[in-house]
């Protein structure tokens, strides 16, 4: 008995010291938000309401689903860029959907840990249960103005980006 409780007490100094390793500690670059959005004039709204983040971000456009694999995947003129931490994902694209590209990334471990952010026109009941049974993190319906686009981008900023810019030594940086 004196052996097993060394031995626990040798395990809980060896987690603790894991547990301290595990801190998370402030990232020292802007963040990268990965647009997945065909349409110019959404895209546009996206990158003036981000303007006006406290939070340095870094927006990446792709104009369909096919791109944004490519560039998650590295692949082609894409080879050396850096995973994003965010994905803003619309549904209805030309190529390959919203909906797809989601399930790909969610199926690929060395994806599937990037929060998706699906930021759509579909109001559909169907569409919101399809993303999150695809394991979206968060379902979002586009405004229909400026203002309204400037309210979101300050929700992202303040429940995403700012839990974003943390991370434990385990993760990437």
């Amino acid at each position: 008995m004196i052996v097993q409780t060394l031995v626990l007490i040798r395990e809980t100094a060896a987690t603790r010291k894991e547990r301290l390793m595990l801190q998370p500690k402030k990232i020292n670059r802007s963040l990268d938000i990965l647009l997945v959005e065909d349409n110019h004039g959404d895209a546009v709204l996206t990158y003036e309401a981000f303007k006006s983040c406290k939070t340095p971000v870094d927006l990446i456009r792709v104009r369909d689903g096919e791109e944004a694999m490519l560039y998650l995947r590295k692949e082609g003129r894409y080879a050396g860029v850096r995973i994003p931490d965010l994905i803003l994902l619309d549904l209805n694209m030309p190529k390959k959907n919203g909906l797809e590209v989601l399930k790909e990334v969610k199926s690929d471990h060395r994806l599937q840990e990037i929060p998706v952010m699906v930021l759509t026109s579909s109001q559909s009941n169907r569409d919101t249960e399809d993303t999150y049974e695809a394991k979206a993190n968060f379902y979002m319906v586009k405004p229909a103005n400026l203002d309204g686009f400037y309210e979101v981008m300050k929700y992202v900023e303040d429940i995403w980006l700012s839990s974003l810019q943390y991370r434990t030594d385990s993760e990437k940086s």
